[in-house]
């Protein structure tokens, strides 16, 4: 009954949203946001277009599912999206390649993705070998991946990375036997899971520190639309702050629902994470592991680049109004 409570409040939203969303499309700014899979990360998001949060800011977000995160940077440094959800590597390797991108919000705390693996697989040397999913080999998770399985004893040549897409895709490619092993997030880790796949534990047990999931733009960009950039903010940090109301949960959780293939139960569990837990941050020593990280997969020469290169959270202290 409170699901089903929770649904009727999200439709009614989403008729809300046609009328208002309708009336003020005249004046609003359009900004394009490129997003590379969904999942619980972009949650927020979900609920800043259900509840009409960007449009009462005056912008409007048109959204694309691009499922490459290496697609994703060249089209974004390109100008072919203003905002992307990535991971920071990727700015800090475009910005090292000639491109003026920058993190101007963080999204998500530190990554939870399970190291999932077929059935067969019960330790990191069953691993020998086999087919190991990735979005792209250069990519943030393929390297701290990477790491890992040099901590656990396996050599480059021990196992093959294979590039194959987002969650969706690499979801497919264990379910198909294609791949051996792949980092997931939820909800597509939990559904091989109840198929009987299993998990080698989380980067958030390996890596706590690791940065999340953040927001980049171009600075050129940011500059010529700085309205549009913190009314964008403003839209997502409205979705973030209203899920962390208990109030909600039974409408954000069907909201959720809505979007996602998750399990009712696996979307409570995630509300009550998120609701109980502060805001993500970045800290400058987190910025640094990703630095070191890009540094030495890349071979690029010293001195390192400094975490202030790759950020500048300027635009988001104005939106939510913190000196």
């Amino acid at each position: 009954m409170l699901l089903k409570r929770g649904f009727l409040s999200f439709f009614r939203a989403i008729s809300q949203f046609g009328l208002a969303g309708a009336a003020s499309r005249a004046t609003s700014q359009r900004v394009r946001l490129a997003i590379i899979s969904e999942g619980v990360n972009t949650w927020p998001l979900y609920v800043a277009q259900a509840k009409n949060f960007f449009e009462r800011e005056g912008v409007e977000v048109a959204v694309t599912l691009t499922g490459s995160s290496a697609r994703q940077l060249e089209q974004l440094k390109a100008g072919d999206y203003d905002i992307g959800f990535q991971q920071s590597d990727h700015v800090v390797r475009g910005v090292e390649q000639g491109s003026d991108l920058f993190i101007f919000m963080v999204l998500a705390h530190a990554p939870e993705l399970s190291l999932v693996v077929a059935p067969d697989v019960g330790s990191f040397a069953d691993l020998r070998g086999r087919q190991i999913a990735v979005d792209g080999a250069r990519t943030g998770y393929a390297l701290l991946l990477g790491k890992l399985l040099a901590e656990k004893g396996l050599r480059k040549d021990d196992y093959a990375l294979r590039e194959i897409g987002g969650s969706a895709e690499r979801f497919d490619a264990l379910r198909s036997g294609a791949a051996a092993a792949s980092l997931l997030n939820p909800p597509f880790d939990r559904n091989l899971f109840a198929l009987g796949f299993r998990s080698l534990g989380a980067t958030s047990d390996y890596f706590p520190t690791y940065p999340g999931s953040i927001a980049a733009t171009r600075r050129g960009w940011a500059r010529q639309h700085r309205a549009a950039l913190v009314a964008f903010i403003r839209g997502f940090d409205a979705g973030y702050g209203w899920l962390q109301d208990e109030r909600n949960r039974d409408e954000a959780i069907a909201i959720l629902l809505f979007r996602l293939n998750i399990e009712p139960g696996a979307a409570a569990r995630a509300f009550e994470k998120l609701a109980r837990r502060p805001g993500p941050a970045i800290r400058p020593d987190d910025l640094r592991q990703v630095i070191d990280i890009v540094w030495d997969a890349e071979s690029l020469g010293e001195p390192r680049g400094e975490p202030d290169r790759y950020i500048d959270l300027e635009y988001w202290r104005e939106a939510v109004r913190v000196s």
